[in-house]
């Protein structure tokens, strides 16, 4: 990767253009034209919306509103249950097409993924590679998409954005100051709600606000990210654009030796709250999620055990750490002194790369308290020579969601 990242770079940022929807269009060519929302239980008033065609959109149908009020605001709707293996099919063979371009491609999520072709110059200029794949796409899978064509990885995001559907847009960092810098700050990426708020406490409004921003004000507000989030707003990014990154497991531990080996009970709670809150506390700070919580406990002997508990969904809060964490203790811990705790929370992403399986047993949960984490599909699988023929037509909508598309994607490449 070494030369990538020291070479003047070329990104491509491939964003599938309302990924489920199309397919869905692409499998049944009479939904082409028309609204089309993919929600879970269809029948009911309380679904929510998933994700919708631009024809829903500009009926003003958004992603995670009620069905109820998208039929209201658009009554001749078209709402369909989403069909996941289909999604998966479709998205391999997406993947499939960038890998033949360059070896240098990372995938995001399912309908979405970075590539570099800075040494694909024999394919032609970077703009006849984006031209060149976006219409075999659009021809062989019927599938529209918006590509970015930039130096770097935020840059590239940002330009997939700016063209939709079917766009290609070059950011450069000399058209920074008039492509990007006037745009509202909520439409960064990387800014949710919550951190806009506390820019335009600031006075921040615009990307070119905060790319002029100072430094040690953003980090009094935002820690380390403010930081991040300036040297983003000037097109500084050197992430490399890494097909490796789905091997990465990361994880955020904290541990402390009692003063003495103890079973108090209220001493080992306090002990375990603060243990937790300083692991949420490094969490916040890198902006990350986890799926595994590990609890250590080491005896008066110095014997020591580490057991751990995979859960279903990402969590972040120090509630959600300590409950899974005394969980763990009490199912484990044999009565004797202990001398020292340790909690860890495992399988740490940072939230923009995270994916959460996309289905309705937990989307209308999580949906209430932020966006929809992204699904990320298995790669690693054989391409079929045509989707649309090969696609499995078979209702998955009983399917456990006991195991998310990121799960299955990381598995399939660790075999």
């Amino acid at each position: 990767m070494t030369n990538q990242a020291t070479k003047r770079r070329v990104i491509f940022h491939i964003d599938m253009n309302c990924f489920y929807a199309s397919v869905e269009m692409a499998y049944n060519p009479k939904l082409k034209g028309r609204p089309v929302a993919i929600a879970g239980n269809p029948e009911e008033r309380r679904g929510i919306v998933v994700t919708s065609s631009y024809e829903a959109r500009a009926k003003g149908v958004k992603t995670t509103m009620n069905l109820w009020k998208a039929k209201k605001l658009c009554p001749e709707l078209i709402v369909l249950r989403p069909n996941f293996e289909r999604y998966r099919t479709a998205s391999r063979e997406i993947f499939k097409m960038l890998s033949e371009i360059t070896p240098f491609v990372q995938p995001v999520s399912i309908d979405e993924g970075y590539m570099d072709v800075t040494e694909s110059k024999g394919m032609g200029t970077p703009l006849d590679i984006a031209a060149n794949l976006q219409k075999r796409i659009a021809r062989e899978l019927d599938l529209p998409c918006s590509i970015g064509i930039a130096p770097n990885k935020f840059l590239a995001k940002m330009a997939s954005d700016m063209k939709k559907p079917m766009g290609i847009t070059v950011l450069r960092k000399r058209e920074m100051p008039s492509m990007l810098w006037p745009l509202p700050i909520e439409e960064m990426y990387g800014v949710g709600g919550k951190t806009a708020t506390k820019l335009k406490g600031i006075g921040i409004e615009t990307i070119g606000d905060l790319a002029r921003g100072n430094v040690y004000e953003l980090k009094q507000i935002l820690g380390i990210n403010g930081e991040r989030l300036k040297n983003r707003a000037n097109g500084v990014d050197q992430r490399p654009v890494d097909p490796d990154a789905v091997y990465e497991f990361k994880s955020i531990g904290n541990s402390k030796t009692l003063p003495q080996d103890t079973t108090d009970e209220t001493e080992i709670r306090a002990l375990m709250h603060y243990l937790a809150e300083n692991v949420a506390r490094r969490l916040k700070r890198k902006q990350a999620v986890g799926r595994s919580i590990q609890v250590m406990i080491r005896y008066h002997d110095r014997k020591t055990i580490t057991r751990s508990k995979k859960l279903r969904n990402y969590i972040e809060s120090k509630e959600d750490i300590l409950i899974i964490a005394n969980e763990l203790l009490q199912k484990h811990w044999n009565l004797e002194p202990i001398r020292l705790l340790g909690i860890t929370v495992q399988d740490v992403e940072e939230k923009q790369n995270i994916a959460q399986q996309l289905d309705l047993f937990s989307y209308e949960k999580v949906a209430g308290k932020e966006k929809l984490y992204k699904t990320i599909n298995e790669l690693s699988e054989k391409y079929g020579k045509n989707p649309f023929i090969s696609w499995n037509t078979t209702n998955t909508d009983n399917q456990s969601p006991s195991t998310s598309f990121q799960k299955d994607f990381l598995d399939d490449f660790k075999r």
